[in-house]
């Protein structure tokens, strides 16, 4: 099949991963044959191997979606998909896998009625190698995804534990929700890349997992430009090269300056990209490229109105950056959702620095068997995601409260800060976002006061210098002297005035525009004023639902001139260079 005649015929018809591209690859959205399984008997009662299905859906969308073409909003236990795909000559005479972006939550993939892969996690992408289960001409594939986030045994972010939305939890998410394609490959290729710029050297090293023997070869350009190559010959299952490049153009904010980048291996031949760049903490500040950067950021949550997870189109995913830009963030917190590789481009594009995080609510971090459904998942986010400038820390976990009257096992965050850290050593890592902090590189705090007065009364004294900061959570969590301090939730300013008897938000919300916008002035302008201050971020970029408190409307129009709002953001902050 044509890839390009397909893309014009089907939904999110792009290249899911714009960071690794092979020419042969295969869209497989579109219309699926779907059917519900609210008894959760369908793998016992053989469904893999049957062809009768009474709705079809539209891929990638979840059947919560308007764009789904199903609508349904309540709990859905278990669901089923089913699609052929052609399989030619050329096709079966090499490696193929079946890649997805997301499923949630627990996948079983079956391919002409044999089970290929099994994965559990909604939010990390995954793919099996079904070359022995293909065969030349027509394939079966079908799709079981068993989610339950009543559970508290899987992450489900935010989506809600009622039948219904409501205040900070939405629509749920079930099943596919992010592109399903096909990747043919030689026998002989390359598996995964890794890549850790140098910009005092003006070089990126490149760690390569092959399958095989034979020449890695690097080739990077710099628009258009060739800028450096290099080769070595890899006997075993990793490489590394070190590219010396002959132009240094880092990657800073608003300004995503990316080397194009050519791998090859034997026949196999990967297209991808990178930024040089450089994050690190020094003392309270954070540092980019070795130059104090206030973050600038918004909550970004990541929902649509007809698409719910998924956004409807791929310009969709740029226009949300755009818009955040225009109001002068620099940056988001990608909040409770890990969003699709396709985002993260565009925040690479644009120099939009983000913190990577996942959708953590939902196990009982005072259990520690719940560990077993947090660690695999978050360590393929972190592999898939490696690579990303625009990705600037990682935060595992949000406000962790008790549960029930049981404390948080710390022990959890520990270990899960540990294993970030140890499999990624150039970012910091917030332990867990505002509560209950156990070991983080970063004292974060969420405040919601907003009378500006007493929200700037909390940290006078430390902004001062003459004591420490009021902290909601003080009997729980304890700051270190010295720690960066950043205010990754605050602000939450609910207006709705169409929209009054279902609107959620913090606080009382302002009478007038002219109230509103004084008091995102002061809360904001107390932050960026205070020189032991690292960063903010506003809640939120849109409303979500019910909840009513976005810069931005659900449909992404504004709520008040944006201009207003960029010449407050953009002020000078104290601890900047």
């Amino acid at each position: 099949m044509n890839t390009q005649t397909v893309q014009a015929t089907i939904p999110r018809p792009e290249h899911p991963n714009p960071q690794f591209r092979r020419e042969q690859w295969y869209n497989l959205n579109g219309t699926w044959d779907f059917k519900f399984d609210f008894g959760v008997s369908g793998i016992d009662r053989q469904w893999y191997i049957q062809t009768e299905y009474d709705h079809t859906i539209q891929v990638p969308f979840c059947p919560e979606s308007k764009l789904s073409g199903i609508e349904y909003t309540d709990f859905i236990p278990c669901c089923w998909y089913h699609r052929h795909f052609s399989i030619t000559s050329d096709q079966a005479a090499q490696r193929t896998l079946i890649h997805f972006g997301a499923v949630d939550y627990e996948a079983h993939i079956y391919i002409n009625g044999q089970e290929v892969c099994v994965h559990r996690g909604g939010y990390a992408s995954f793919c099996a190698d079904i070359t022995n289960f293909i065969h030349i001409g027509e394939n079966d594939i079908t799709v079981c995804a068993i989610d339950d986030v009543r559970s508290m045994k899987q992450p489900r972010g935010k989506q809600s534990t009622l039948y219904y939305s409501h205040g900070c939890d939405y629509t749920r998410t079930t099943g596919i929700w992010q592109t399903v394609w096909l990747e043919f490959m030689p026998e002989t290729h390359i598996t995964a890349v890794r890549y850790y710029p140098n910009i005092a050297e003006t070089s990126v090293t490149i760690e390569a997992h092959v399958q095989g023997s034979g020449t890695l070869r690097a080739e990077a350009s710099y628009h258009g430009e060739p800028c450096g190559s290099a080769q070595v010959r890899c006997e075993n299952s990793t490489a590394f090269i070190t590219l010396k490049l002959s132009s240094a153009h880092l990657w800073q904010l608003g300004e995503g300056h990316l080397y194009d980048l050519v791998l090859t291996f034997g026949e196999d031949r990967v297209e991808s990209y990178f930024g040089l760049r450089e994050v690190r903490i020094d003392g309270m500040r954070f540092m980019l490229n070795g130059k104090s950067v206030f973050q600038r950021l918004i909550l970004d949550q990541g929902f649509y109105p007809d698409g719910i997870y998924t956004a409807p189109d791929d310009g969709a995913l740029e226009k949300d950056i755009l818009l955040s830009m225009a109001s002068g963030f620099n940056g988001a917190r990608l909040h409770q959702k890990v969003f699709e590789q396709r985002f993260l481009y565009y925040c690479d594009l644009h120099g939009y620095m983000v913190w990577g995080e996942t959708g953590s609510w939902g196990p009982d971090t005072s259990d520690y068997t719940t560990y077993k459904a947090i660690e695999p998942e978050w360590l393929e986010i972190i592999a898939r995601d490696v690579n990303h400038p625009a990705i600037i820390g990682w935060c595992p976990f949000n406000e962790t409260w008790d549960i029930d009257g049981r404390k948080q096992d710390d022990a959890i965050l520990e270990q899960i800060y540990k294993v970030t850290r140890l499999y990624d050593p150039t970012r910091p890592c917030i332990d867990t976002s505002g509560n209950f902090h156990v070991i983080t590189d970063i004292f974060d705090l969420h405040d919601y006061e907003q009378n500006p007065e007493i929200f700037a009364g909390h940290y006078e004294d430390f902004k001062n210098g003459t004591g420490p900061f009021i902290d909601a959570h003080a009997d729980r969590q304890h700051y270190t002297k010295g720690l960066p301090v950043f205010l990754s939730e605050y602000g939450g300013i609910k207006w709705a005035p169409d929209k009054k008897d279902n609107a959620w938000g913090y606080g009382d919300a302002p009478k007038t525009e002219a109230e509103f916008i004084d008091r995102y002035d002061r809360l904001t302008t107390a932050l960026l004023d205070n020189p032991n201050m690292m960063g903010f971020c506003y809640t939120q970029l849109t409303d979500v639902e019910q909840e009513c408190n976005g810069i931005y409307y659900y449909d992404r129009t504004p709520k008040f001139d944006v201009s207003i709002f960029r010449r407050i953001n953009t002020k000078k902050a104290a601890i900047e260079d």
